[in-house]
């Protein structure tokens, strides 16, 4: 008798095994899954282990089970997020006593539409409006440009309004099937998504079933908007290779569109000969999974007990909802800035559902920590060099209300802002107009200042609108004299670098920084080492190929962002800072870590090392020997100047070349010498020593009330001199000038009596 693909024939137990022949050896405990249509044999099938524990799978079969809830997380909650078995073998060994319904159920990941794991050749449909709005733009959180173009629109979109069309997307391996998640068009200019749908299955592509719920055909849910993500779980797990979304019915107003996210756990087949193709992953023994607030401080606590000489964590302030901006330091001094050491920091989580560079950073810390233990020699000079700050959560608000929805149901925005609706990367001050405002009204553009701009006076009142998590950050570059950060985003592949507002208010302008060529190199050293963004053959996340730009973009050219972080980063203090867009995904599911891991972490290692570039030194008073702080290093032919730190030590990060460079600082005379920087990525030395004017020595010894040496008084008597000599040449020259201007004033009077 024909059996519907809907239909789990049986269960696999914890315990079971088979015999080399495939056949059932205990079969009050041990099943197999009866894959069958009109033409199809039956075929053993056990799903296959996902684990990220550790490097060697596991070959014990998993025990199922089956749920109709919906809007349940989809992320597994353990370190290994697909590995059941463990769980299960965990929860047995500690509460033997429990029932089958306690035990947690069997969380299949998306096959990757999304993440684009899944290729364009994998998805087919019916019909297609038009080549945009075809069967590969049908991905869950998939965005379409501004105008609806034709190549790169916001679903697919069936080319008829019938029920009989579907869009179908091929596995490639036997899979168990265990939901569909389905968003409507991403459109400013239509409204498009389908009400409600059907599932139908197959094994080969030509004869397909339809999923039951019980004796009548399953309906599911659609959406009810364009961008909410709805799940539909499928009543009964089902194997299959194939399956296609079926809408029944749309929007009255609109069109048949859809994206869509397929949820399934790849089982092994022994018919298929590239089942023994090892799953991407790390090998890296970290703690792959999504933290939530707590369970990050507790990740961030155990890394700072493991390696107690090298971490501090430390908080910069709190969230409006009270959640504390938690810092992990690394560094061979925690808690000391070293003279002539440089300061690094990543920032993650501006955006609280850009979920990702969380999580790099929290990998990361406990990479560092633990190649750091081992002797990797790379590490340990990283650390003993670098005073390194990972702040992973800047929207910890944001955060928790994205990963309460989980990683795909929280969809394109839910979470992006603050409690108060604040965009943190709009909310530093805009220093950018300031300065360019100033340089049209000035006499001299270049007696404007192009460095250390202050925060104007609006921007600090108590009514203004400033989130307290931007106060935090901007304190916290004030008290630390960062060199070079990044910010981490997600939702595309590139790395953009100031500057991010453009002149005027363009939407779109390419509006360089005075160090656009360092900064593009910073902006390259992390792209060509990222695994995805390096790849030629990548398909484009949305709607923009990036790869015409090498990965990388000016952020006026993007698109403008007033008052971004790395605008207020780079005009405020001295740190050079880009933003790094992580993946298509901002919310990777939890299966998906440890590949962005693998994706990530040369290029988080490499940029890192960038802070040595260039040239670095210490600014001293020539007679205490002490360092002087705000000493001004201007480098000739850059407009973009930095100050030395507290203790005299500078950083000036430059590409290689000759450098005539020239410190100066209140009080003291001028300094100029020739900096040479070399191709390696070590900097420079290039020490100042300054002198104090005659001026400034007589106001210190007037001050402390001592007498004024007779060598000053020489000095001071000379720069009198001086001073006397050169007006009086101003003068001289005044009065010829005056002369010449009557003369020929004169003349002219003549000219005209004689006229």
């Amino acid at each position: 008798m024909k059996r519907s693909l809907c239909v789990l024939a049986a269960v696999i137990f914890l315990g079971g095994i088979l015999d080399e022949a495939g056949a059932l050896i205990n079969d009050t405990t041990t099943g197999s899954f009866l894959l069958s249509n009109s033409t199809s044999t039956t075929t053993t099938v056990t799903v296959e282990d996902h684990s990220r524990d550790t490097p060697s799978p596991t070959t014990a079969p998993i025990k199922l089970f089956t749920s109709t809830a919906r809007g349940k997380h989809l992320d597994a909650r353990s370190s290994s997020p697909d590995n059941q078995e463990v769980i299960d073998k965990k929860k047995k060994e500690t509460d033997d006593t429990k029932t089958e319904d306690e035990k947690t159920e069997l969380d299949c990941p998306p096959l990757g539409l999304e993440s684009l794991r899944v290729d364009d050749s994998q998805i087919q449909a019916s019909s297609y409006l038009r080549t945009g709005l075809g069967p590969h733009r049908g991905r869950l959180n998939m965005q379409a440009g501004i105008e609806d173009g034709d190549l790169y629109d916001g679903a697919w979109c069936a080319d008829y309004k019938d029920r009989h069309q579907w869009l179908e997307v091929d596995a490639l391996h036997l899979t168990l099937f265990t939901g569909v998640i389905l968003q409507g068009r991403n459109s400013i200019w239509s409204w498009d998504w389908v009400e409600t749908y059907k599932v139908q299955l197959s094994n080969d592509s030509v004869n397909w079933e339809t999923c039951m719920n019980g004796t009548e055909e399953a309906i599911f849910e659609g959406n009810r908007d364009l961008e909410t993500p709805v799940l539909g779980l499928l009543p009964v797990p089902t194997v299959a290779r194939f399956i296609r979304i079926n809408p029944q019915t749309w929007y009255s107003k609109g069109t048949i569109c859809l994206r869509a996210e397929i949820l399934g756990c790849r089982v092994h087949d022994s018919n298929d000969i590239y089942s023994s193709e090892q799953e991407p992953g790390s090998k890296d023994a970290l703690d792959f999974r999504h933290h939530n607030y707590k369970e990050m401080r507790t990740l961030m606590k155990s890394v700072a007990e493991k390696c107690p000489d090298i971490t501090r964590i430390y908080t910069i302030g709190k969230s409006y909802m009270g959640l504390k901006l938690y810092v992990m330091e690394i560094s061979d001094n925690p808690g000391k800035h070293e003279l002539g050491e440089p300061e690094f920091r990543y920032v993650a989580g501006m955006h609280g559902n850009e979920a990702l560079g969380r999580e790099l950073l929290l990998n990361l810390m406990q990479y560092l920590c633990s190649e750091y233990k081992k002797g990797n020699q790379r590490i340990v000079r990283l650390i003993t060099e670098t005073r390194i700050h990972l702040l992973p959560s800047m929207n910890p608000d944001g955060y928790e209300v994205a990963y309460e929805k989980g990683s795909e149901l929280a969809g394109w925005a839910e979470g992006r802002y603050t409690f108060e609706g604040i965009d943190l990367n709009h909310n530093f001050p805009d220093l950018n107009n300031i300065m360019w405002d100033a340089q049209e009204i000035a006499a001299d553009a270049s007696k404007v200042s192009n460095h250390y701009i202050p925060i104007p006076e609006y921007y600090t009142k108590e009514n203004a609108t400033v989130a307290p998590e931007t106060r935090a950050v901007i304190n916290w570059m004030q008290d630390i004299p960062f060199v070079l950060s990044a910010n981490l985003h997600g939702g595309e592949l590139v790395v953009t670098y100031p500057f991010d507002c453009t002149r005027d208010w363009a939407p779109q302008e390419n509006t360089p920084t005075a160090d656009d060529a360092f900064f593009r190199w910073l902006a390259s050293v992390y792209a060509s080492t990222h695994l995805v963004m390096a790849n030629p053959d990548r398909r484009i996340c949305h709607y923009e190929d990036f790869q015409l730009h090498n990965n990388i973009i000016n952020g006026g050219a993007w698109h403008t962002v007033p008052g971004s972080m790395n605008d207020f980063s780079y005009l405020h203090t001295n740190c050079f800072e880009v933003t790094v867009e992580l993946s298509c995904d901002k919310f990777p599911h939890v299966s998906e870590l440890p590949i962005e891991w693998e994706n990530n972490k040369e290029s988080l290692l490499v940029y890192m090392e960038q802070v040595h570039r260039g040239i670095k030194g210490v600014v001293r008073d020539k007679l205490t020997k002490q360092g002087i702080a705000d000493a001004i290093i201007k480098v000739e032919d850059h407009g973009h100047d930095i100050r030395s730190a507290a203790d005299g030590d500078y950083w000036r990060l430059l590409n290689p070349g000759e450098y005539k460079v020239v410190v100066w600082a209140e009080g003291y005379i001028p300094s100029r010498r020739q900096c040479t920087v070399g191709t390696e990525p070590l900097p420079s030395i290039c020490d100042f020593t300054l002198s104090k004017t005659p001026i400034q020595r007589l106001k210190e010894i007037r001050a402390k009330g001592g007498k004024v040496p007779q060598d000053l008084q020489l000095q001071l008597r000379a720069l009198r001199l001086r001073k006397l000599r050169a007006s009086t040449k101003a003068i001289n020259r005044r009065r010829e000038s005056q002369r010449l201007e009557q003369e020929q004033l004169q003349k002219r009077r003549a000219r005209s009596s004689r006229a």
